[in-house]
């Protein structure tokens, strides 16, 4: 518990210095998903938004590719976000229209994006962990976060068949 809280502390934070300025191109994001074929989990385009921000001023240390890291994955949480909307509604439209036979469809993914936010967060606390006695944990764990988050936001897009 106590890694969850110190690499969620140091995700919330702001970076020193010129990370603090360093910056994707959501537009990368958003093409990379909107590329990504169904069922790929893992789309070769990940990275590259915080791999151009690495090339900035300040991207190339630890911090610096961190703070990159983190700046794309703010953007696919975005994205998340929006196709999980999405995928609700669909939902919640069979089980108003009565598709739903065994169990309700809103409620079984609410229940599941709230299961998997809490992995999500012990699984990445977990690789920081094995790193903790290195600066490397913070790239570790933030690349954690970005690719499960990219991965969640693309088998949302496939829950809906689209």
């Amino acid at each position: 518990m106590r890694h969850a809280l110190i690499l969620s502390v140091f995700l919330s934070l702001p970076q020193a210095g010129t990370a603090q300025e360093l910056s994707v191109d959501p537009q990368i994001v958003r093409d990379c998903f909107e590329n990504t074929e169904i069922g790929a989990l893992y789309p070769s385009c990940l990275g590259q938004a915080s791999g151009l921000c690495q090339e900035q001023p300040g991207g190339s240390t630890t911090i610096g590719i961190a703070s990159c890291i983190q700046a794309e994955t703010v953007e696919w949480d975005v994205i998340l976000n929006e196709e999980y909307k999405w995928t609700q509604m669909a939902n919640e439209t069979a089980d108003e229209q009565g598709l739903s036979q065994v169990m309700d469809r809103s409620d079984a993914l609410r229940d599941a994006q709230r299961a998997w936010i809490a992995f999500r967060d012990a699984d990445c606390a977990a690789r920081y962990a094995m790193w903790q006695d290195g600066t490397i944990r913070t790239i570790v764990g933030a690349n954690c976060h970005l690719t499960m988050t990219a991965q969640r936001t693309i088998e949302l897009r496939d829950m809906r068949g689209q």
